[in-house]
């Protein structure tokens, strides 16, 4: 299990970084890389630094498995294979405005369709569902810490830097539309 996780990782950085900026550098001629959001890219490399140590942990019989389960691997690889594929889906819905980091005095079009109609940070959502994924394929403490460092490093990206840029230039149709999607997961509709 400790190479299939290996591979999704691989798979991961090939398709949802490399392609998926091959592709924005194509369409828009400008990297999606931006100087800001030194956050976002040190909350990145912690988290790829716990997954790469708990799977090589986990190669190597360094870091015990929590949990022996075949099945659970097969369900955490889907997952994760989820996770990748979302993850591309909702980056190429975002198109022109897709982007590492923030700029401030760049101004991208808000999306607001396609995955982003129901929820507003798919890409991070699809982000978690890859990190459980792997962690389920090697279910070791590392493993455990590296999604739960993920999902709080997401949390504080979104909340302390995205939201607060995206209001900033965008008002009141961020407003509106946070009103009626969900952060992560998509809102309940009251009836």
């Amino acid at each position: 299990m400790g190479y299939l996780a290996l591979g999704l990782m691989v798979a991961f950085g090939v398709f949802c970084i490399g392609v998926r900026t091959w592709m924005h550098v194509r369409q828009t001629g400008r990297s999606p890389f931006l100087s800001g959001g030194a956050s976002g890219k040190l909350a990145m490399v912690a988290y790829t630094v716990l997954f790469s140590i708990a799977v090589l942990g986990d190669l190597s019989g360094a870091l015990p498995r929590l949990v022996h389960s075949t099945p659970l691997g097969i369900v955490g690889a889907a997952v994760a294979v989820g996770g990748i594929a979302m993850t591309m889906y909702a980056q190429v819905a975002m198109g022109e405005s897709w982007r590492i980091g923030i700029d401030p005095d760049e101004h991208t079009a808000l999306v607001t369709t396609g995955p982003y109609r129901h929820v507003r940070n798919p890409i991070y959502t699809a982000m978690f569902a890859f990190a459980i994924g792997v962690a389920l394929v090697v279910p070791n403490v590392v493993a455990i810490a590296g999604a739960i460092v993920q999902v709080l490093a997401i949390e504080f990206v979104v909340r302390r830097v995205e939201e607060p840029y995206l209001r900033q230039h965008h008002g009141d149709a961020f407003e509106t539309w946070s009103k009626r999607t969900g952060r992560f997961v998509p809102r309940l509709q009251q009836t």
